[in-house]
């Protein structure tokens, strides 16, 4: 079996291609985990895809990929936390906790937009952050991942 990535998704990315598309694309979330997919695919490895609006259910994905990558079993997560990069410590201690390996991805350019988006929680727990490039930077970020986790292997 290939090895897998959890690709995570927080609160409002469901609503990917009718949200602010001026903001986010018109790309859906299913275009989203396709792009995942493929880029994975030809590093060798599949992915797994989940999208919650709930915190607590993104902390339990977060513990159980942490058990997972300790039982050889998932290579890390590419996550992106939506709003609660900016306002949620319990995210940043799940990783931190579950010594899970993570790389936060922004479709948008966060640093650009509003001052409550300047800051992130999930940063200083992250291997990488990638912002800006659009659902693109879904793909910088399985690939970085990858290449990391394999560096490291």
């Amino acid at each position: 079996m290939p090895p897998t990535l959890l690709i995570l998704n927080g609160p409002n990315l469901n609503l990917l291609g009718q949200r602010e598309p001026a903001v986010y694309g018109s790309a859906t979330l299913a275009d989203v985990e396709r792009l995942c997919a493929e880029a994975a695919a030809a590093l060798g490895c599949q992915v797994e895809c989940r999208q919650s609006n709930h915190e607590g259910e993104l902390i339990d994905a977060l513990q159980d990929a942490g058990r997972r990558v300790a039982a050889g079993t998932l290579l890390g997560v590419v996550f992106n936390p939506g709003a609660y990069t900016h306002t949620s410590v319990a995210l940043h201690d799940a990783i931190k906790g579950a010594q899970v390996p993570v790389v936060e991805v922004h479709i948008s350019n966060v640093h650009a937009r509003e001052a409550f988006r300047h800051h992130s929680f999930v940063s200083p727990a992250a291997a990488g952050v990638v912002v800006g490039f659009g659902i693109d930077g879904y793909r910088l970020a399985v690939e970085g991942l990858v290449r990391q986790r394999r560096g490291a292997a």
